[in-house]
């Protein structure tokens, strides 16, 4: 579950079964994107002692490890930043794509321009990224417009995503585009949709499961994965905006510079397996790219169709690209966006 909580910086150490393990292996992962009970399995049957970073952005990501940082073994990249990591040399080829269980992943999933045949990384989770709203407070609400016009209806806050290619995604929605649009002016429509409904905004910010369930917030930009904070909160509602939205997917790579490259092979053969997947999945209110696997999880998932959608929702979904040097675009628009009064 991708729930990107700002400031985190958990450390899991798993040592069960493995008090006197000399083999280790280092994840660096969003935050709360993996259930604990994976890794423990993994260091039961193995004797690997997992330990586990987090993250709450790509970029953060990118950043620590291009700085030099040492001793992680795995990443979970999105998947256009699965592709910049590889263009920039950072990533192993594991030929995860050659192991017999690879037969589970669905094709469609594997989405790297850069490794179209899956020969670096495995596809992990996909989900969508939309609205989470108190329903009693606002009633009930179908999209972008809806939302942003909760604070005048009601007096109450909402918040969006403090990320760049999310927010910039919902004006280029909004102004008929594509997510990966290199248009400068494209772009700049997008920021100024935006920014003219900046002041109906409270924050930018991952925190949107404490923040609604505090009452703080009425409403919140966020990803699928939060409903495992609202199973017990049934006037929490999630939707996917009808104007549409965004989807993700991460893959697990493991890194070029990773100390221990074996013990994470055995991991990306571990997670191949559907029982793996699917005890995941249930914890992780994800969608899987694992197919026999869907039918191992919970019924509650399986048939939600904000989880596992249908062909008219996804026709409506769009997923990020590396945009290469457009980027530059949306940091100056981000920048504006962030800065202006």
């Amino acid at each position: 579950m991708k729930t990107q909580m700002a400031g985190l910086a958990l450390a899991l150490s798993l040592t069960a079964g493995a008090a006197a393990a000399q083999e280790t292996l280092s994840l660096y992962n969003w935050g709360d994107y993996i259930n604990p009970e994976v890794l423990t399995k993994f260091t039961e049957e193995t004797g690997i002692a997992v330990t586990l970073d987090t993250y709450s952005s790509n970029e953060e990501m990118l950043a620590k490890i291009q700085a030099g940082a040492t001793g992680y073994d795995i990443v979970f990249p999105s998947v256009h930043m699965n592709d910049i990591m590889l263009k920039l040399g950072l990533l192993e080829k594991t030929g995860i794509n050659a192991h017999p269980d690879f037969k589970n992943i669905d094709p469609a999933f594997l989405r790297a321009k850069e490794d179209p045949a899956g020969e670096y990384c495995l596809p992990y989770a996909w989900g969508t990224v939309g609205i989470f709203y108190n329903e009693d407070v606002t009633g009930p609400i179908t999209g972008w417009a809806d939302f942003f016009a909760i604070p005048e209806k009601t007096g109450a806050k909402i918040t969006i995503l403090d990320d760049m290619r999310e927010v910039l995604a919902v004006g280029l929605i909004m102004t008929g585009k594509s997510v990966n649009s290199a248009d400068p002016a494209e772009v700049q429509a997008a920021a100024d949709y935006i920014l003219s409904h900046k002041a109906a905004v409270t924050a930018f910010t991952y925190e949107v499961p404490a923040m609604l369930t505090s009452g703080d917030i009425a409403a919140g930009h966020f990803f699928v994965g939060g409903n495992v904070f609202f199973t017990e909160m049934p006037n929490i509602k999630y939707i996917i905006p009808a104007e549409g939205g965004t989807m993700y997917q991460e893959n697990i790579c493991v890194l070029a510079s990773a100390p221990h490259k074996e013990n994470a092979q055995k991991f990306l053969e571990f997670y191949l397996r559907p029982e793996i997947a699917a005890l995941n999945v249930a914890q992780q209110f994800n969608g899987t790219p694992n197919i026999p696997a869907n039918e191992l999880t919970p019924d509650f998932i399986r048939s939600n169709p904000n989880i596992n959608v249908g062909p008219e929702t996804m026709a409506r979904l769009q997923i990020f690209e590396d945009i290469g040097a457009a980027l530059k675009i949306y940091d100056r628009a981000w920048n504006t966006i962030r800065t202006a009064q």
